[in-house]
């Protein structure tokens, strides 16, 4: 398949809308082994210094969050609990906002994804989550900082999302009001959303 790479400018939008326009693009992986590549159906929203839910709450500075503070459409990729999980830096130079990408829907390399997710029954199981897309995709920290408007890692045009649903956030109980913002999109009714 042959994928149309979106522009820089793509990113230069406020982040949550960022995170709705994300939804029905493609996030695509070439790697030695092939080519990997599904539908974005699920985001997350992260508005950094006033989000007690965000890695960069009260512009927290560290030599992991360092990539939120800089320009838009970066990898920021990162370990929670054992997986590696991934956003799109966003909210512009020197404010660390992000977009983590949920689940995808597999369109390529689908023998390839039940390589490395050896566990995975069925398709739906693949990508429904932020740690299996990583794996299944083979995104790893090593991504972290890398422009997603150039392979091997990059986000392409994709297909129109219709019907959006909006709730709150996945996992982040202890982050006080914020656990209640209704920052998390999908689109509604996909059976990779994650569960």
């Amino acid at each position: 398949m042959t994928y149309k790479i979106l522009p820089r400018t793509f990113y230069d939008q406020p982040t949550l809308e960022l995170a709705q326009s994300l939804l029905g693009k493609t996030l695509v992986h070439e790697t030695s082994e092939g080519v990997t590549a599904g539908y974005i159906v699920e985001t997350e929203a992260y508005k950094g210094p006033d989000d007690q839910a965000a890695h960069s709450f009260n512009n927290r500075r560290t030599n992991r969050t360092e990539i939120m503070f800089g320009a838009n459409g970066h990898c920021y990729a990162h370990v929670m609990h054992t997986h590696c999980l991934i956003n799109v830096v966003s909210g512009g130079e020197g404010c660390p906002e992000g977009v983590l990408i949920r689940a995808v829907e597999p369109i390529e390399g689908i023998p390839l994804m039940y390589k490395r997710r050896e566990k995975a029954k069925r398709d739906r199981d693949l990508t429904s989550g932020p740690g299996k897309l990583t794996k299944a995709l083979a995104i790893t920290k090593e991504d972290y900082g890398k422009a997603f408007w150039e392979p091997p890692l990059y986000i392409a045009e994709g297909q129109k999302v219709v019907h959006v649903s909006t709730g709150p956030r996945i996992g982040i109980d202890n982050s006080g009001e914020a656990k209640d913002y209704p920052w998390r999109f999908w689109e509604t009714g996909n059976p990779y959303v994650s569960k």
